[in-house]
């Protein structure tokens, strides 16, 4: 009989049958699709410093900072207290470590001062870890590293500040560029009469004596969305007497003085809290032509293709690390007599969730090999055409998965103290970033018409899995019908009917990379759930007879990649 005045008489409800915080564990050696896919593409040789970050940023204390990063979101002052212009962002201490932790490791630079076979692969898998931990710092980190190629179109300017773009430093002091141990690069292309429609900007740019590539020009105009308005530097398009033309615009003059480029307000977004992205007017902004007049789009292009990389990996770190905690949590959870992992549609789900983040980070780490491929016309017109194809279909996966996986943990998935309503958040995010769905598919469609060649190679590509999987084969000719059917299309039905055919592409893409290499079960049952009448349907609808243990297992963070797979290639 229970002593009623023991402390324990006044308990209503004992805590017992839930889950625990996924933490202190190694997110590099516990994922074995990213150490295969790796190892695969070229980067076996990075695999002992992507075990030793995995095991760092996997730490407790160290997840914690990207909770923190976002429950305390950035603060702008505009004026000091006498009055005086600043244009000031105030960023959480966890903001500052995440920052300093992905310089430090050098996402921001290694396949420009180590342009090695495998330096992007790399490092795309170092900035996919990091993106799980925290994502809204990963937007200065990207569009640092993606300002390389677009600066080094004008020398004069890329001897002038790359050394400190790519230093492993991080150095967030209020001061100008000069007084810098180390630079971060923003990027400034949407207004709000335009959008995507970037030819429709309205800022004016005037040259301040000679006209010409690295003259200095004046920015008089706005900008509705530039993200991360405490970088040293901004690539800027604005028109000129030519056309749409690109600046490098610094936050402060050479002499000291603040630039007129002036933060009107923070953005209020649902998600990416702890990136202050902003609304800027430019009020005589000072900045130096990059290339010639005219050529803007031309010039920032290449930056944009390799943001809409980071955006692919940054959308399959957020499906991997939510699949991650849900796997964790159904290990613990029972109900209705059984933990959660062994129920068959439970499973089913689990299953299907992971098949998406396999099909994510094979594309994904394939493209990584293209983009290092420099040199090579098939891996070049491969990358211009699998990145548009990647980042809309990675991306646009993504919310969906987020979803489920909060449907998996049930009510304390929707927590805001759990990092699942971030991960959503986040995951809507991307798909509209760098250019939506829409804009990707369109893309799609200008680069075929352009150079059919890229075409040719996508489609040679997803042809090495010929003979792999009946329904990949089948789909492969399905999709070489519509290929076809290009050629004579009106413009207007091409558009119209642009998505389905991405789709279509994607699948094709994913499937070809998963079929040559990925375990049979696996690939099998990709196939089946994506290829066989059932992608429309929400996840968890695998067909009866689907192997998933497999499956659960290669997400599963409680177990770790075979030491094989982690011992460098001979």
């Amino acid at each position: 009989m229970q002593d009623l005045g023991s402390p324990q008489a006044g308990e209503t409800h004992p805590v017992g049958n839930i889950g625990s915080e996924l933490e202190d564990y190694n997110l590099f050696t516990t994922d074995t699709a990213l150490v295969e896919a790796v190892r695969r593409e070229g980067g076996d040789w990075g695999l002992d410093a992507l075990s030793r970050f995995g095991e760092d940023i996997g730490r407790a204390e160290y997840l914690e900072l990207g909770h923190l990063a976002n429950r305390y979101p950035p603060e702008l002052d505009t004026h000091d207290r006498f009055g005086r212009r600043i244009d000031r962002v105030r960023y959480h201490p966890a903001y500052h470590q995440l920052m300093a932790k992905a310089l430090d490791s050098g996402i921001h630079s290694d396949p420009w001062t180590d342009p090695r076979p495998g330096a992007h692969v790399v490092r795309g898998a170092k900035g996919f870890l990091h993106s799980q931990v925290e994502a809204g710092h990963g937007c200065p980190i990207t569009m640092t590293f993606a300002s390389i190629p677009s600066l080094r179109l004008q020398p004069e300017l890329a001897a002038r500040y790359e050394a400190k773009i790519l230093a492993r430093a991080y150095d967030p002091r209020n001061v100008p560029c000069e007084d810098k141990q180390a630079l971060t690069v923003g990027m400034g292309m949407t207004e709000k009469q335009g959008g995507s429609d970037v030819r429709a900007n309205s800022t004016k740019a005037v040259p301040l004596a000679a006209a010409g590539p690295g003259q200095l020009y004046a920015l008089t105009g706005h900008k509705w969305f530039l993200s991360a308005p405490m970088c040293d530097l901004f690539l800027v398009l604005a028109q000129t007497q030519q056309g749409l033309s690109c600046f490098l615009v610094p936050r402060w003059l050479p002499d000291g003085s603040k630039n007129p480029l002036q933060v009107i307000r923070l953005k209020d977004k649902m998600g990416n809290k702890s990136n202050a992205s902003s609304e800027v007017e430019f009020r005589g902004a000072q900045g130096w032509l990059v290339g010639e007049e005219g050529r803007g789009v031309p010039t920032i292009i290449e930056m944009v293709s390799l943001t809409r990389f980071d955006c692919m990996g940054a959308s399959a770190g957020l499906m991997h690390v939510g699949l991650a905690h849900a796997i964790h949590h159904c290990r613990q959870r029972a109900a209705f007599g059984a933990k959660l992992i062994d129920q068959p549609l439970m499973r089913n789900v689990l299953a299907d969730l992971a098949l998406e983040y396999e099909g994510a980070i094979a594309m994904t780490m394939r493209v990584g090999r293209a983009l290092d491929s420099k040199g090579d016309a098939h891996e070049t017109r491969l990358a211009r055409l699998a990145t548009a194809v990647g980042k809309y279909w990675i991306c646009k996966r993504a919310p969906q998965h987020s979803y489920e996986v909060m449907e998996c943990v049930g009510g304390s998935g929707v927590m805001e103290n759990a990092i699942f309503p971030r991960l959503y958040r986040e995951a809507v995010i991307n798909p509209i970033w760098e250019g939506s769905g829409n804009v990707q598919c369109l893309d799609v469609l200008r680069a075929v018409g352009r150079d059919p060649a890229v075409l040719h190679s996508f489609v040679a590509e997803t042809e090495l899995a010929r003979g792999g999987n009946r329904l990949l084969d089948a789909h492969l000719d399905s999709l070489h019908r519509r290929l076809q059917a290009l050629a004579g299309a009106d413009a207007n039905d091409l558009q119209f009917g642009a998505r389905g055919l991405v789709d279509a592409m994607a699948l094709a893409f994913q499937g070809s990379l998963l079929v040559r290499h990925a375990p049979t079960v696996l690939s099998e049952a990709w196939c089946a759930g994506r290829l066989g009448g059932n992608l429309q349907q929400n996840y968890g609808a695998l067909p009866a007879g689907t192997e998933v243990a497999q499956i659960i297992d290669r997400a599963d963070p409680a177990t770790t990649a075979a030491a094989e797979l982690l011992r460098p290639a001979a």
